[in-house]
């Protein structure tokens, strides 16, 4: 069970810097939104470099799915930044929403059981409720077809969540 947390975690905290570099390779740091987003991306980063570090600690099998997450996170954030800066928040509101959630499951799994683990993802937790309420603040409810758009991108997040967990 573990082993199956961190590897998912670490994939998803991978897949958000990438959507977020592909948000910023569109919007570019002239674009009011970037030093948002930069500030989320280096969050994230740092989510990713601390799961890269327990799956380094704990012999943990990353995904082999992280090639593919590579270019459908960047992929994902560039084309909701295409489609303007109110889908892009839309993007991580939706995504933020998936995480809050799955984080607290794992929590709740968890239990007593690992005190460490269950730090860094109460940690990272709060910073992701974080991102959703910046991306809310900043439009994402008045993007485009948001309820099409947030429920697409959600219903992704959980198929990558379920796909990274075995594969």
């Amino acid at each position: 069970m573990k082993d199956e947390i961190i590897r998912v975690d670490q994939a998803g905290e991978y897949g958000a810097t990438r959507i977020y570099a592909g948000q910023l390779a569109i919007m570019g740091g002239r674009h009011p939104m970037a030093g948002s987003i930069a500030r989320m991306a280096a969050q994230e980063e740092v989510h990713r470099e601390r799961f890269d570090a327990l799956i380094a600690e704990r012999g943990v099998r990353p995904t082999l799915l992280q090639p593919f997450w590579n270019v459908a996170g960047f992929a994902l954030g560039a084309a909701t930044a295409l489609i303007g800066p109110k889908a892009a928040m839309a993007c991580t509101a939706a995504i933020e929403t998936e995480i809050d959630r799955h984080y607290g499951e794992q929590l709740d799994r968890l239990g007593d059981s690992d005190p460490e683990l269950s730090g860094v993802i109460a940690e990272f937790r709060a910073e992701e409720v974080e991102h959703r309420d910046t991306a809310i603040a900043n439009g994402a409810e008045q993007a485009p077809a948001y309820p099409l758009l947030s429920g697409a991108i959600r219903l992704g997040c959980r198929i990558a969540i379920n796909l990274s967990r075995h594969i």
